[in-house]
């Protein structure tokens, strides 16, 4: 099998992972989609379907003469499993930027309510 960021790592397979997000897909639809937005030929898209297929990330079900895809996530968890051990890296920046959000609206909300106080005519 593939490594998963070596099947990830082409933008056409992440495209058609993107598409299945949101749900099953007919072989048909995403083959419009790929070609429309790459300019690849319906074969060049079997193909990366297949290498998704071959290395677990989609799964493929015959519904009559169509072809359904979806997202098999055992790849995908493969994946984010591998990148946990650098999230630590990531998240202590994204934490420092959810406290420096947090300071800003605070700053702003002190400076709204200090200009309120001056002109408010009740005082």
């Amino acid at each position: 099998m593939v490594h998963a960021f070596d099947v990830l790592g082409d933008p056409v397979r992440r495209r058609i992972l993107e598409l299945l997000a949101d749900g099953e897909q007919t072989s048909g639809a995403i083959t419009a989609i790929v070609r429309q937005e790459f300019g690849i030929s319906q074969s060049g898209v079997s193909q990366h379907l297949r290498v998704l297929r071959d290395n677990g990330f989609t799964t493929v079900r015959a519904q009559g003469t169509r072809r359904l895809y979806a997202v098999d996530t055992a790849s995908l968890q493969e994946a984010d499993l591998w990148l946990n051990q650098f999230r630590r890296f990531w998240n202590q920046h994204l934490d420092a930027l959810a406290t420096e959000v947090a300071r800003g609206k605070r700053r702003r909300r002190d400076t709204t309510e200090a200009k309120q106080g001056r002109s408010d005519p009740h005082d």
